[in-house]
């Protein structure tokens, strides 16, 4: 057994040589599973588990151990939800093992916008672990949550001091980073309401600035970009573009648009009232960001699990602790219900009892409903879509594809209906939705916070 001495703290070779043991450790463990045990490394829309059990963290194939990667992302009360869960969900699709860690006394923490997640680990836990990447979401008061955990800024400093790669997005760049003195002499980038305090001379307007091995981004809006531009510096270009493409930001995508046919008014006067229904398996970028988006804008969202608890596991890992079980939810009646995708959660929702009465009576009563990615399935499925324009899904044609599935565009509005592709496209969904229940101004300001352009393309047909 390696002997650190008398030293506490092991030096840089130690904990490369510790990291170097862990790797072979680990690929002794692998091999000696069973074929049957072994979970394959997936970068595509199918990476969940058995619908009929939670989720976990993908095992790393035995062929690629050699060049897993160790990513550590940490979060405290106020954290922003997508940022946090951006990170994790693209670079468990790249094939990192990313450990979620709470920097607060518990696992559970609570979001900017109100979504709670529930972290892998404390941050003690991650103290003396050695990790190719620490990456930081924004947020407030999540990003002085991050700042003052002591533990936390001991692994960064380390980080930093080692050489190895670390980043931070929206407001923790200059509430996080620079009081830590981890910015010095780095080109900077971050949100626009903090770029003042930044130093002026390092300072850069750009979505994604790379300095060394510092990498800053600006907001949730730029979050796909900014976890993209990591995986690439961890794995290499290919693996990141790969990625790209399944998260639809290249090749026909990038000139999208939300289209509307048979126009109504969505407007209430009131508050309106949104279900969004989630199970073991649902795409946790979509949960999230529809969450916030709409929560941004002042809509009350309720996110309630099918599942037999509150807490779901989505489909790459991120746990989810939900508002009520559906069950609870269903006792209510909502101006939305909306859907969101992963072809294990889209199964599971489709077997939900409550979940289908609720959709009937809602378009019986003429409400709005909606499904983003592999869940306009569900709604397909129990009737819902006939004579309803939707969006062509790439994977779920099912030998439906016909002249009311609209080509090239993202979103889709029939009506009372809206379905969307889903993934990296989801904000625009969560958009064109506020915009239909607000206007453009609203859906405009809500944007501009997420550091998203807003290009209000509705086209009506």
């Amino acid at each position: 057994m390696l002997s650190l001495g008398v030293s506490l703290s092991p030096t840089l070779t130690e904990r490369r040589l510790m990291s170097s043991m862990c790797s072979v450790s680990t690929m002794v463990a692998l091999v000696s599973l069973p074929v049957s045990k072994r979970k394959p490394r997936s970068l595509g829309l199918n990476a969940s588990a058995s619908p009929s059990t939670e989720p976990t963290t993908p095992y790393i194939d035995v062929d690629v151990v050699s060049t897993s990667k160790k990513v550590l992302v940490p979060i405290g009360y106020g954290t922003e939800e997508i940022e946090a869960v951006v990170l994790v969900d693209v670079l468990r699709r790249a094939g990192a093992e990313v450990t979620l860690a709470s920097v607060e006394q518990k696992l559970e923490v609570e979001g900017s916008s109100g979504t709670k997640l529930l972290a892998d680990v404390l941050i003690s836990k991650c103290a003396e672990q050695v990790f190719d990447l620490v990456a930081l979401p924004g947020g407030m008061p999540g990003a002085v949550r991050l700042r003052d955990c002591v533990t936390l800024e001991k692994i960064m400093k380390r980080q930093a001091e080692d050489k190895r790669l670390y980043g931070a997005i929206s407001m923790a760049p200059a509430v996080t980073l620079l009081p830590w003195g981890l910015l010095t002499r780095k080109k900077t980038t971050g949100h626009p309401a903090f770029f003042g305090k930044l130093p002026t001379f390092w300072a850069v307007k750009t979505n994604i600035q790379i300095s060394g091995e510092l990498t800053t981004s600006r907001g949730p809006g730029t979050s796909f970009q900014f976890a993209l531009s990591l995986a690439n510096q961890l794995f290499g270009e290919t693996t990141a573009k790969t990625v790209e493409e399944v998260l639809l930001l290249r090749d026909g995508y990038q000139n999208p648009k939300t289209e509307e046919f048979n126009s109504v008014d969505w407007s209430l006067n009131r508050t309106p009232r949104v279900l969004m229904p989630v199970a073991n398996g649902s795409e946790e970028v979509e949960v999230v960001t529809i969450a916030d988006v709409l929560r941004r804008a002042k809509v009350d969202v309720t996110v309630a699990s099918v599942e037999r608890s509150l807490r779901i596991t989505a489909s790459q890992g991120t746990k989810i602790v939900t508002d009520k079980l559906i069950g609870e939810a269903a006792e209510s009646s909502y101006d939305l219900i909306l859907l969101p995708g992963g072809h294990a959660g889209s199964e599971r929702l489709q077997k939900s009892k409550h979940l289908k009465k609720l959709l009937k009576e809602q378009q019986e009563a003429g409400r709005i409903y909606g499904a983003a990615n592999s869940s306009s399935t569900v709604l397909h499925k129990h009737g819902l879509l006939r004579e309803k324009r939707t969006v062509v899904y790439i994977s779920e044609t099912d030998g439906r594809a016909n002249d009311r599935m609209i080509q090239g565009a993202e979103v889709v509005i029939d009506g009372n209906v809206i379905t969307s592709l889903g993934l990296a496209t989801v904000t625009n969904f969560s958009l064109a939705i506020v915009s239909k229940l607000f206007g453009h101004g609203r859906a405009r300001s809500v944007s501009e916070g997420l550091v998203h352009e807003y290009r209000g393309n509705l086209k009506a047909s």
